[in-house]
């Protein structure tokens, strides 16, 4: 038996909730939701984890304003970074924001790898920010954490509706939770979307207006609270049965 499988169920035994953010096409907004919802779950004194799984395209980092790509301190493993409140773990640290020529099995290696030299204190959420579409990166993780519930993000448009689907399909056949579809970038011309997320049978928790100031407040937690994104954001906050209320 692979040693790491056995250290990633030690790294994540003080961790409560997993909460995967996926998304069944890039695009969506799935990693702006991922690092503002776990700004959001830190505002509540909870405490958080957030960690960029994304090997060819991490952007958690941009947003939450991360330049020092200095890898992490160590100490029995790595630690996470501390930004804005969060413990804060990411590919880039090994990438260094250069092309990942990963494919296969060592994308597979390189997961279990960060799982299990990563070592979070005792957390009440670890956010993990996948990357879109149901590649090794998603397999991987349904495989090597236990019990994660699936926040899933979409646009309104038929296109990223039919690949939630997709997604919400292969995660039902793998007896995965779901916690539900978050709709972002909604305008005055989108559809309806409600009723084929609940067709699938998974909860429509809200919708994120499409917001032109969140571009201003990327690189900067600060600003990025003070936004109609993060206003909308926090109205879904209390749909989401995984996350505290109140």
């Amino acid at each position: 038996m692979d040693p790491r499988i056995e250290a990633i169920e030690k790294r994540l035994a003080s961790v409560d909730t997993v909460i995967p953010v996926a998304s069944g096409k890039g695009g969506v907004g799935k990693s702006l939701i991922a690092s503002t919802i776990s700004l959001i779950t830190s505002e509540r004194d909870k405490r958080v984890g957030l960690l960029d799984l994304d090997l060819h395209g991490p952007s958690a980092h941009v947003i939450l304003g991360l330049k020092d790509f200095d890898f992490p301190e160590e100490e029995k493993g790595i630690l996470p970074e501390i930004v804005s409140g969060i413990e804060f773990m990411s590919t880039v640290y090994y990438s260094q924001e250069k092309p990942s020529p990963l494919r296969g099995d060592d994308i597979s290696e390189s997961i279990k790898e960060l799982l299990a030299i990563t070592r979070w204190s005792d957390l009440d959420y670890l956010f993990l920010d996948m990357p879109p579409g149901v590649g090794n990166e998603v397999l991987d993780t349904i495989n090597l954490v236990k019990d994660p519930s699936f926040l899933i993000a979409t646009t309104p448009s038929d296109l990223s509706i039919s690949n939630v689907g997709k997604l919400v399909e292969i995660l039902r056949e793998l007896d995965i939770s779901i916690s539900g579809v978050v709709e972002n970038m909604r305008n005055e011309n989108s559809p309806d979307i409600e009723n084929k997320v609940e067709d699938m049978n998974v909860n429509h928790l809200g919708e994120i207006w499409y917001d032109p100031e969140v571009e201003n407040a990327i690189g900067d937690p600060e600003k990025i609270l003070k936004t109609r994104f993060s206003d909308d954001l926090r109205k879904i906050f209390d749909n989401i049965p995984e996350l505290p209320s109140g």
